[in-house]
């Protein structure tokens, strides 16, 4: 399990020449964009970007992501703990001309004159890949919401209520 925190920036195209790996960990509290999606600051992220060139001798990176975070249950409205795993290849480019020439399997990844945000990076590449909603197992909500709600309707005691549909009754009658 790696413990050294991700690099924040990097020259991705000195990167790719060489053939440099790149690992670490982040954390939500590091990712802005991210965290607010995210049910509590608790989790970690394991990022490992691997930079090369391609057949064609194209600049790329193969990112693998593996995120332990807490998210909230659209059900239930509680914490839920949620595993993210992104493995993804992206085709460095400099321009956006460059990025609509690569092939489809490429997602571009539009990289400026100086370093890269390597966390800037991994938080779309999270972003991307957190699922629309989130659920618990129908069990374990079953569970959480039994506990917020009231005795079952046999179980009320008191008196009947009064129907309020009573008096559209009365009046139906005076046709």
């Amino acid at each position: 399990m790696l413990t050294e925190p991700l690099p924040s920036t990097l020259d991705v195209r000195k990167a790719a020449a060489r053939g440099v790996t790149v690992s670490g960990v982040l954390k939500p509290l590091d990712l802005p964009r991210f965290r607010p999606l995210l049910a509590s600051d608790d989790g970690s992220i394991q990022a490992e970007l691997a930079f090369s060139r391609d057949e064609e001798n194209r600049a790329v990176v193969d990112l693998v992501l593996e995120a332990n975070v807490s998210v909230t249950c659209q059900r239930c409205l509680q914490a839920m703990p949620l595993a993210i795993s992104v493995s993804n290849r992206l085709g460095i480019v400099w321009t956006d001309e460059q990025a609509r020439h690569l092939p489809r399997q490429l997602d571009p990844l539009i990289a400026p004159e100086e370093g890269c945000d390597l966390w800037y990076l991994v938080e779309e590449e999270l972003i991307l890949a957190l699922p629309p909603f989130s659920y618990h197992d129908t069990e374990d909500c079953k569970q959480i919401l039994s506990d917020f709600s009231g005795p079952a309707a046999d179980e009320t005691q008191g008196e009947k209520q009064p129907n309020p549909f009573d008096v559209l009754a009365q009046l139906k009658k005076g046709d």
